[in-house]
Protein backbone atom coordinates (compact mmCIF):
# COMPACT_ATOMS: atom_id res chain seq x y z
CA UNK A 1 0.00 0.00 0.00
CA UNK A 2 1.38 3.36 -0.50
CA UNK A 3 1.35 6.08 1.75
CA UNK A 4 1.84 9.57 0.97
CA UNK A 5 3.06 12.15 3.50
CA UNK A 6 2.21 15.90 1.02
CA UNK A 7 3.49 19.18 2.37
CA UNK A 8 7.12 18.43 2.60
CA UNK A 9 9.41 21.66 3.30
CA UNK A 10 12.52 20.76 5.62
CA UNK A 11 15.06 18.24 4.30
CA UNK A 12 15.46 16.38 7.89
CA UNK A 13 12.11 15.89 7.71
CA UNK A 14 11.41 14.50 4.84
CA UNK A 15 14.78 12.18 4.92
CA UNK A 16 13.42 10.77 8.55
CA UNK A 17 9.78 10.32 7.08
CA UNK A 18 11.16 8.36 3.90
CA UNK A 19 13.27 6.31 6.38
CA UNK A 20 9.89 5.31 8.61
CA UNK A 21 8.38 4.04 5.44
CA UNK A 22 6.35 6.55 3.22
CA UNK A 23 6.53 5.35 -0.09
CA UNK A 24 5.92 9.12 -1.37
CA UNK A 25 6.51 12.74 -0.56
CA UNK A 26 4.60 15.60 -1.87
CA UNK A 27 5.81 18.76 -2.29
CA UNK A 28 3.13 22.02 -2.65
CA UNK A 29 4.13 24.05 -5.86
CA UNK A 30 0.96 26.46 -5.23
CA UNK A 31 2.45 29.60 -4.07
CA UNK A 32 -0.53 30.86 -1.89
CA UNK A 33 -0.27 27.77 0.10
CA UNK A 34 1.26 27.97 3.43
CA UNK A 35 2.97 24.49 2.54
CA UNK A 36 4.47 26.00 -0.33
CA UNK A 37 8.06 25.13 -1.45
CA UNK A 38 10.05 27.26 -4.19
CA UNK A 39 11.15 25.13 -7.12
CA UNK A 40 15.16 25.24 -6.01
CA UNK A 41 14.47 24.23 -2.49
CA UNK A 42 12.73 21.78 -3.91
CA UNK A 43 15.33 20.28 -6.22
CA UNK A 44 17.53 20.34 -3.07
CA UNK A 45 15.76 18.18 -1.14
CA UNK A 46 14.76 15.86 -4.17
CA UNK A 47 18.38 15.41 -4.20
CA UNK A 48 19.26 13.41 -1.20
CA UNK A 49 16.57 11.32 -1.15
CA UNK A 50 15.80 7.72 -1.87
CA UNK A 51 15.75 6.77 -5.31
CA UNK A 52 12.68 4.49 -4.84
CA UNK A 53 10.77 7.26 -2.75
CA UNK A 54 7.74 9.08 -5.24
CA UNK A 55 8.56 12.60 -5.68
CA UNK A 56 5.38 14.46 -6.42
CA UNK A 57 4.38 18.12 -7.27
CA UNK A 58 0.96 19.32 -6.02
CA UNK A 59 -0.36 22.03 -8.35
CA UNK A 60 -3.00 24.00 -8.65
CA UNK A 61 -4.65 25.33 -12.17
CA UNK A 62 -0.97 25.65 -13.85
CA UNK A 63 -0.01 26.34 -17.20
CA UNK A 64 1.46 23.48 -19.17
CA UNK A 65 4.55 25.00 -19.95
CA UNK A 66 4.88 25.78 -16.75
CA UNK A 67 4.84 23.02 -14.89
CA UNK A 68 6.46 21.00 -17.23
CA UNK A 69 9.70 23.53 -16.40
CA UNK A 70 8.97 22.79 -13.00
CA UNK A 71 9.34 18.87 -12.79
CA UNK A 72 12.30 19.30 -15.14
CA UNK A 73 14.19 21.29 -12.82
CA UNK A 74 12.91 19.86 -10.01
CA UNK A 75 13.71 16.15 -10.97
CA UNK A 76 10.06 15.36 -9.89
CA UNK A 77 8.90 11.98 -11.03
CA UNK A 78 4.97 12.81 -10.19
CA UNK A 79 2.41 15.21 -10.92
CA UNK A 80 -0.59 16.06 -8.50
CA UNK A 81 -2.94 17.90 -9.82
CA UNK A 82 -5.58 19.89 -7.46
CA UNK A 83 -7.33 22.34 -9.01
CA UNK A 84 -10.00 22.59 -11.52
CA UNK A 85 -7.64 20.73 -14.43
CA UNK A 86 -10.07 19.25 -16.95
CA UNK A 87 -9.99 15.79 -18.88
CA UNK A 88 -8.51 17.94 -21.37
CA UNK A 89 -5.83 19.82 -19.63
CA UNK A 90 -4.68 16.18 -18.34
CA UNK A 91 -4.36 14.76 -21.92
CA UNK A 92 -2.45 17.32 -23.00
CA UNK A 93 -0.16 17.11 -20.32
CA UNK A 94 0.36 13.96 -20.95
CA UNK A 95 1.53 14.75 -24.33
CA UNK A 96 4.17 17.00 -22.97
CA UNK A 97 5.97 15.35 -20.10
CA UNK A 98 7.90 12.03 -20.28
CA UNK A 99 5.73 8.91 -20.37
CA UNK A 100 7.61 7.82 -16.53
CA UNK A 101 6.19 11.30 -14.63
CA UNK A 102 3.34 10.00 -12.67
CA UNK A 103 -0.10 12.17 -13.26
CA UNK A 104 -2.65 12.09 -10.13
CA UNK A 105 -5.78 14.02 -10.14
CA UNK A 106 -7.32 14.74 -6.70
CA UNK A 107 -11.20 15.72 -6.54
CA UNK A 108 -12.42 16.66 -3.60
CA UNK A 109 -16.20 15.30 -2.83
CA UNK A 110 -19.10 16.75 -1.56
CA UNK A 111 -21.71 14.43 -2.36
CA UNK A 112 -21.42 10.54 -3.84
CA UNK A 113 -22.28 12.32 -7.56
CA UNK A 114 -19.00 13.72 -7.23
CA UNK A 115 -17.82 10.65 -7.58
CA UNK A 116 -18.96 10.54 -10.65
CA UNK A 117 -16.14 12.87 -12.25
CA UNK A 118 -13.76 9.98 -11.68
CA UNK A 119 -14.96 8.19 -14.94
CA UNK A 120 -14.00 11.26 -17.33
CA UNK A 121 -10.51 11.26 -16.30
CA UNK A 122 -9.80 7.81 -16.00
CA UNK A 123 -8.09 7.67 -19.59
CA UNK A 124 -5.84 10.78 -18.62
CA UNK A 125 -4.43 9.85 -15.48
CA UNK A 126 -2.28 7.46 -14.07
CA UNK A 127 -3.93 7.94 -10.46
CA UNK A 128 -6.82 9.30 -8.68
CA UNK A 129 -7.05 10.80 -5.17
CA UNK A 130 -10.16 11.63 -3.42
CA UNK A 131 -10.24 14.61 -1.03
CA UNK A 132 -12.83 16.39 1.22
CA UNK A 133 -14.49 19.30 0.10
CA UNK A 134 -14.52 22.58 1.81
CA UNK A 135 -16.13 25.70 0.03
CA UNK A 136 -12.45 27.91 0.35
CA UNK A 137 -9.80 25.39 0.51
CA UNK A 138 -8.20 23.24 -2.01
CA UNK A 139 -6.22 20.56 0.38
CA UNK A 140 -4.56 20.17 4.17
CA UNK A 141 -8.01 21.21 5.42
CA UNK A 142 -8.06 18.41 7.90
CA UNK A 143 -11.47 18.09 7.33
CA UNK A 144 -12.43 14.48 7.19
CA UNK A 145 -13.94 12.82 3.86
CA UNK A 146 -17.21 10.76 4.63
CA UNK A 147 -16.21 7.40 3.90
CA UNK A 148 -19.22 5.70 3.89
CA UNK A 149 -19.68 8.12 0.41
CA UNK A 150 -17.12 6.04 -0.99
CA UNK A 151 -17.85 2.34 0.08
CA UNK A 152 -19.13 1.64 -3.44
CA UNK A 153 -16.62 3.78 -5.40
CA UNK A 154 -15.34 1.43 -7.60
CA UNK A 155 -12.98 3.24 -10.34
CA UNK A 156 -10.99 1.36 -12.99
CA UNK A 157 -7.63 3.63 -11.82
CA UNK A 158 -5.63 3.02 -9.14
CA UNK A 159 -6.50 5.45 -6.18
CA UNK A 160 -5.37 7.35 -3.12
CA UNK A 161 -7.61 8.22 0.06
CA UNK A 162 -6.98 11.70 1.43
CA UNK A 163 -9.17 14.09 3.76
CA UNK A 164 -8.61 14.32 7.56
CA UNK A 165 -6.84 11.12 8.25
CA UNK A 166 -4.31 10.89 11.11
CA UNK A 167 -2.58 8.70 13.09
CA UNK A 168 -5.87 8.06 14.92
CA UNK A 169 -8.57 7.40 12.69
CA UNK A 170 -6.37 5.87 9.85
CA UNK A 171 -6.93 2.26 10.50
CA UNK A 172 -10.77 2.64 10.85
CA UNK A 173 -10.74 4.17 7.19
CA UNK A 174 -8.90 1.65 5.92
CA UNK A 175 -10.88 -1.56 7.38
CA UNK A 176 -13.96 0.39 6.17
CA UNK A 177 -12.56 0.07 2.59
CA UNK A 178 -11.60 -3.46 2.71
CA UNK A 179 -12.86 -6.89 2.27
CA UNK A 180 -11.38 -8.77 4.96
CA UNK A 181 -10.85 -12.68 3.47
CA UNK A 182 -8.91 -14.71 6.25
CA UNK A 183 -6.04 -15.39 5.65
CA UNK A 184 -5.51 -12.50 3.50
CA UNK A 185 -6.54 -8.90 2.91
CA UNK A 186 -7.69 -7.63 -0.43
CA UNK A 187 -8.29 -3.84 -1.33
CA UNK A 188 -11.32 -2.79 -2.28
CA UNK A 189 -11.09 -2.09 -5.69
CA UNK A 190 -7.92 -0.53 -7.06
CA UNK A 191 -7.50 1.13 -3.55
CA UNK A 192 -3.79 1.83 -3.46
CA UNK A 193 -2.95 4.02 -0.56
CA UNK A 194 -3.37 7.17 1.56
CA UNK A 195 -2.15 10.68 1.60
CA UNK A 196 -1.36 12.59 4.63
CA UNK A 197 -0.92 16.31 5.57
CA UNK A 198 -2.17 18.41 8.32
CA UNK A 199 -2.85 15.20 9.87
CA UNK A 200 1.06 14.39 11.07
CA UNK A 201 2.00 18.81 11.34
CA UNK A 202 2.62 20.30 14.24
CA UNK A 203 2.19 23.24 11.64
CA UNK A 204 1.41 23.92 7.92
CA UNK A 205 4.44 22.52 6.47
CA UNK A 206 6.10 21.58 9.64
CA UNK A 207 5.50 17.19 10.18
CA UNK A 208 5.66 16.48 13.40
CA UNK A 209 7.67 13.03 13.46
CA UNK A 210 6.03 11.67 16.39
CA UNK A 211 2.91 11.37 14.86
CA UNK A 212 4.44 10.42 11.87
CA UNK A 213 5.76 6.96 13.47
CA UNK A 214 2.41 7.22 15.35
CA UNK A 215 1.07 6.80 11.87
CA UNK A 216 3.51 3.70 11.09
CA UNK A 217 2.58 1.79 14.08
CA UNK A 218 -0.87 2.27 13.54
CA UNK A 219 -0.73 0.62 10.00
CA UNK A 220 1.34 -2.05 11.31
CA UNK A 221 -1.65 -3.46 13.60
CA UNK A 222 -3.13 -6.27 12.17
CA UNK A 223 -5.30 -6.71 9.23
CA UNK A 224 -3.61 -3.39 7.67
CA UNK A 225 -0.92 -4.07 5.44
CA UNK A 226 1.25 -1.53 4.11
Amino acid sequence: MRVKICGITKLDQAQAIADMGATALGFICFPKSPRYITPENIKNIVEKLPIKIDKIGVFVNTKIDLLSEIIINTKLNGIQLHGNESPEFCNQLRQSIPNNIEIIKALRIKSPQDLTKANIYENYVDTLLLDAYHPDKLGGTGQTLDWKIIEEFHPASPWLLAGGLTPENVTKAIQQLILVSQPKIEFNNNFCGIDLSSGVETAPGDKNLVKVKKLFDSLAKPKVKV
